[in-house]
C-alpha cells in the first residue's frame, strides 16, 4: 500500500503539470489569435519608402482575385505617394510559365506603375519573399515598408518583416475575396505559424516547413 501511495503522487502531480502546460497552451494560442485578429483590422498607410506586395496565385501570368485585391490596394497607395517604389513577391509554381512576382509586375506596369519603379522577388514563401525583399531594399536604405496582403496574413507578415530588419507597417486588402465564415480556417492556421514562430523564430519555423514540403 506504501508503494502505491508513492508512485501515485509523482504520477498525479505530473500529469497535474501536464494538464497545466496544455492549459497554457491553449491561452497562448488563443492570445495569440486575437492579436492575428486584431492586427487584421489595423490599416495604416504612413508615407515609407516601399510596398511590398506578397505573393498570391496566378494563372498565365495573370493574378487571380486574391492577388488582384492586393495589387489594387498596392495601386492605390502608390497613387496616393505613400512609397514610390514597389516589391512584388513570389515564386513559380510547379507547370507554371510565370512567378507570382512577374504577374505582379506586368499588372501593376499596366495600371501606370514604371518598370523601374518596381522591384521582382521570387520566393517560395513568406519568410524567404520578405528575407528576399530585405536583400534588396536595405542596400538602398529603404527598410520602412507598407506591407501589403490579406487581413489574416498581416500579422505574420509583419512579425517576419520586423525580424528581418525592416519596419513594417500595416496596409491589409480591404477587397480580398476570402471573406466570412471562410477566412476562419486562415486565421486559426496563421495564429499557429505566428504562435510557434514566437517560440522558435520564424527563420527555423520556414526550414521547419520546407522540410514538411519535401518529405
Amino acid at each position: 500500500m506504501f508503494l502505491l501511495r508513492w508512485i501515485t503522487a509523482p504520477v498525479r502531480l505530473a500529469l497535474k503539470l501536464v494538464l497545466l502546460f496544455l492549459a497554457a497552451l491553449i491561452v497562448y494560442y488563443v492570445v495569440t489569435l486575437v492579436q492575428v485578429w486584431l492586427t487584421s483590422r489595423q490599416y495604416d498607410p504612413v508615407h515609407a519608402q516601399a510596398i511590398v506586395v506578397m505573393g498570391s496565385a496566378q494563372h498565365d501570368g495573370r493574378p487571380l482575385p486574391d492577388l488582384r485585391a492586393r495589387l489594387d490596394q498596392a495601386l492605390l497607395l502608390y497613387r496616393r505617394k505613400e512609397a514610390p517604389l514597389v516589391v512584388c513577391t513570389g515564386y513559380e509554381q510547379p507547370g507554371d510559365h510565370f512567378t507570382e512576382a512577374r504577374a505582379c509586375k506586368t499588372y501593376l506596369h499596366e495600371n501606370g506603375v514604371p518598370a523601374t519603379r518596381i522591384l521582382e522577388v521570387g520566393g517560395s514563401d513568406s519568410w524567404t519573399n520578405l528575407a528576399l525583399a530585405a536583400a534588396k531594399l536595405e542596400p538602398l536604405g529603404d527598410t520602412d515598408v507598407l506591407i501589403v496582403t490579406d487581413p489574416f496574413h498581416e500579422d505574420r507578415s509583419m512579425a517576419i518583416a520586423t525580424a528581418l530588419g525592416l519596419t513594417p507597417n500595416p496596409t491589409p486588402t480591404q477587397t480580398s475575396p476570402i471573406k466570412g465564415t471562410a477566412v476562419i480556417p486562415y486565421f486559426l492556421r496563421t495564429a499557429a505559424a505566428v504562435a510557434l514562430g514566437r517560440i522558435i523564430g520564424f527563420k527555423p519555423l520556414h526550414y521547419i516547413g520546407g522540410l514538411a514540403v519535401s518529405t
